[in-house]
C-alpha cells in the first residue's frame, strides 16, 4: 500500500484531501505544518508528498527544498490557492512533480496521485533493472522499451518516429506496423490522441490527462494520454511525444469501489449503511415480511425496491401504496379491489393492489396510518394469504411479498391502542432501521457527488463540485428532511449556480443560517447574495490584505472565512496585489 504525506494547515482541506486519497486505498498521514512534516519524514518512508505552499511558519517550498537536500526519492506535488511565476519556477527548479491550483477537485487530486505513484513505481523498477544490468551496456532503446507507459513520438508532419513496446501492446498492434507511418493510420478510433498531438504541434504546449476509450472486441480499454513538445539536444522543436497509460484495470477497481459504496441506487459507505446492504443481500433468497423504519426522506422506498429486485420476485411487479394519502374506504378498495355495485360509483369490477402484485412485492408505505378495521383485514392477508374484494365473499389467494414502512414509532402506537400488536409482530419479521442523515454524515460527500453527476446530466450544467466552505455548511446542517432534502438542496443550487463550483450563496437560506458567527457581515451578505455591487466587501477585503501585508492565509483567518473562499472572492471582485 502506497503511503502519502499530506501537509495542509486547514483542517477541512486536510480531512477532504485525506478522504479523497483513502478512497483509492492509500495510507494517508496528515501534517499541519512544516515542523510536523519533518517529524513524520524522520519516522516513515513516503511514496508521495502533497503539500500546500502557504503554511504557518515555513512554506511548502521550504519543505520541498529540505526533501531535495535529504535526497529523498519521493515525488512532491505542490498545492496553492494563488499560483504565480515565482513559486511555480522555484517549485519546478527544486524538482516538484506537479503543481495544482485550488480549488483542488477529487478527480484532479486522485489523478495526480496515481500519475506520481505510477512514475515512482516505474522509476523504482527501472533502478532495480539497472542494478542487475551493466548500465554502460544498456542503450536508450532498452530504457525506452522498459517503460510501462506507452510512448509514441511524431515529427512535425505527424509521421510516427518511434514506438515503444508498451504502446504497441496497449494498442494491440505490432511495433513495425506503426513506425514511419502517418499517425492517422494507427487506429480509426484514436482520433482524440491525434487531436492532442496536433494541438501540441500547433501551440507547442502540453496536453494533460485526456481520457480515451477504445473498443477491443467485447472489451473496453480505458486510456489516459499526455502529449509534450519534443525538443532536440540543440533546443529546436522537432515534433511531439504521446504518453499512454492503460487505466483499464484501475477503472474497473474504481467501479468496484463505487459498487461497494452503493447498492441498487442506495448510496452509503458508513458502517450502518453497509450493514443494511448486507442485510438486503441476505434477504434476497427469502420471502420474509420486512418492516422498514426511519424518518421521512431517508430512502425507505429505495430499500423496498432493492429488496424486491434482489429477490427471486425481481421480475414480478413492485407496487407501492401510500396508506397515509387515501381515505379508509378508498384505501380498502385500492388494496383489495371491489366488485360492481359494492358501493356508489362502483360501476365495474376492479382488482386491488394485492391481486395486481401477485408473484411480486407490495410496499405498504406509512403503515402506521391505517385504521383498526383495515389493520384486521391486513392481518388476515398476512396470516391466510387470501382476501376478498370489497362487496364479495369469494376468497382470492395471493402470492405476494409484503414490505411495510413507517416514519412513526409503531411500538408507541401499540401502547396508545392505535395499532394492533398482532399485526405489528406479523410485519416485524425482519426490521430495517434507516438512520437519519445526521447520523451518517460521512455519506454526505458521496451523496452530494452523486446528485452533482445526476444534475449535470439532467439540467445540462458543468458544475465541477462543491466548494470547501459550501461543503462545510452542508456537513454541519442537521438535515431534518434527510436525503430528500439534500437532493432538493443540490438541485436548487444547480438552478441558481452559474459558476464552476457550488458556493455558499447558492445554498438555501436555512443552510446559510448555520454560517459561523465569526464571518464578517459584509462578506456574509455577499456570499448570501444580498450585497449588490460588493463595494463594501471589496473595501473590507483590501483593508485586511493591506494590514496583513497581502498574506492571504492571515487575511482569511482575520475575515473568518476559508482561504480558498477568499481566493474566489479576489477573482470575482478582480482584486489584485498592487505592483511595487
Amino acid at each position: 500500500m502506497s503511503r502519502i504525506l499530506v501537509v495542509e494547515d486547514e483542517a477541512v482541506l486536510q480531512l477532504t484531501f485525506s478522504e479523497f486519497l483513502k478512497q483509492q486505498g492509500y495510507d494517508v498521514v496528515c501534517a499541519a505544518d512544516y515542523q510536523q512534516a519533518l517529524t513524520y519524514l524522520d519516522a516513515y518512508d513516503f511514496d508521495l508528498i502533497i503539500t500546500d505552499i502557504i503554511l504557518a511558519g515555513k512554506t511548502g517550498v521550504d519543505l520541498l527544498r529540505t526533501i531535495r537536500e535529504r535526497d529523498l526519492a519521493c515525488p512532491v506535488v505542490m498545492i496553492t490557492g494563488e499560483p504565480n511565476v515565482e513559486t511555480a519556477s522555484e517549485a519546478v527548479r527544486l524538482g516538484a512533480f506537479d503543481y495544482l491550483a485550488k480549488p483542488v477537485t477529487r478527480d484532479a487530486l486522485q489523478r495526480v496521485a496515481r500519475l506520481a505513484l505510477d512514475q515512482k513505481r516505474i522509476a523504482d523498477e527501472r533502478d532495480h533493472y539497472a542494478k542487475q544490468m551493466d548500465i554502460y551496456r544498456s542503450d536508450l532503446q532498452a530504457i525506452f522499451n522498459s517503460v510501462n507507459e506507452g510512448i509514441i513520438t511524431v515529427d512535425a508532419d505527424m509521421c510516427v518516429r518511434q514506438v515503444n513496446t508498451a504502446a504497441a501492446r496497449i494498442l494491440g498492434l505490432a511495433t513495425c506496423a506503426l513506425s514511419r507511418k502517418p499517425f492517422s493510420s494507427i487506429r480509426k478510433d484514436f482520433e482524440r490522441a491525434q487531436d492532442a498531438l496536433e494541438e501540441t504541434l500547433r501551440t507547442r504546449e502540453p496536453v494533460v490527462d485526456r481520457r480515451i476509450q477504445l473498443q477491443n472486441g467485447d472489451d473496453e480499454k480505458v486510456l489516459v494520454i499526455n502529449t509534450m513538445p519534443l525538443i532536440s539536444e540543440r533546443g529546436s522543436f522537432v515534433g511531439a511525444v504521446l504518453m499512454i497509460r492503460d487505466m483499464t484495470r484501475l477503472t474497473r477497481l474504481e467501479r468496484q469501489l463505487e459498487d461497494s459504496q452503493q447498492y441498487r441506487n442506495i448510496i452509503g459507505k458508513s458502517g450502518k449503511m453497509q450493514e443494511i446492504f448486507q442485510l438486503i443481500r441476505e434477504l434476497a433468497g427469502t420471502d420474509s415480511t420486512v418492516l422498514i423504519c426511519g424518518e421521512s426522506g431517508t430512502g425507505k422506498e429505495l430499500v423496498a425496491a432493492a429488496l424486491h429486485h434482489a429477490s427471486a420476485r425481481g421480475k414480478g411487479p413492485f407496487l407501492r401504496v401510500n396508506c397515509a394519502a387515501l381515505s379508509d374506504d378508498i384505501l380498502e378498495s385500492e388494496l383489495f379491489g371491489h366488485v360492481k355495485g359494492a358501493f356508489t360509483g362502483a360501476v365495474r369490477d376492479r382488482i386491488g393492489r394485492f391481486e395486481a402484485a401477485n408473484g411480486g412485492t407490495i410496499l405498504l408505505d406509512e403503515i402506521g396510518d391505517i385504521s383498526p378495521r383495515l389493520q384486521l383485514r391486513l392481518l388476515r392477508v398476512l396470516q391466510e394469504r387470501e382476501f376478498e374484494r370489497v362487496g364479495s365473499s369469494s376468497p382470492i389467494r395471493t402470492d405476494v411479498r409484503v414490505i411495510a414502512s413507517s416514519n412513526q414509532d409503531l411500538e408507541q402506537k401499540i401502547r396508545a391502542g392505535e395499532f394492533r400488536q398482532d399485526l405489528y409482530y406479523r410485519l416485524n419479521v425482519v426490521r430495517i432501521h434507516l438512520p437519519p442523515l445526521r447520523e451518517r454524515r460521512q455519506d454526505i460527500p458521496l451523496l452530494v457527488d452523486h446528485f452533482c453527476r445526476r444534475f449535470n446530466s439532467t439540467i445540462r450544467r458543468e458544475v465541477t463540485g462543491v466548494s470547501a466552505d459550501a461543503m462545510e455548511l452542508i456537513m454541519n446542517y442537521p438535515w431534518p428532511g434527510n436525503v430528500r432534502e439534500l437532493e432538493n438542496c443540490i438541485e436548487r443550487a444547480f438552478i441558481v449556480c452559474h459558476d464552476t463550483f457550488i458556493l455558499p450563496r447558492h445554498l438555501p437560506p436555512e443552510i446559510l443560517a448555520q454560517r459561523p458567527s465569526s464571518m464578517t457581515p459584509a462578506l456574509a451578505n455577499q456570499m448570501g447574495g444580498t450585497d449588490g455591487d460588493g463595494q463594501n466587501e471589496r473595501q473590507q477585503i483590501e483593508q485586511v490584505l493591506h494590514q496583513t501585508d497581502w498574506n492571504v492565509a492571515k487575511a482569511a483567518r482575520r475575515l473568518g472565512i476559508a482561504r480558498n473562499t477568499l481566493y474566489q472572492r479576489l477573482r470575482t471582485l478582480n482584486i489584485a496585489r498592487p505592483s511595487d
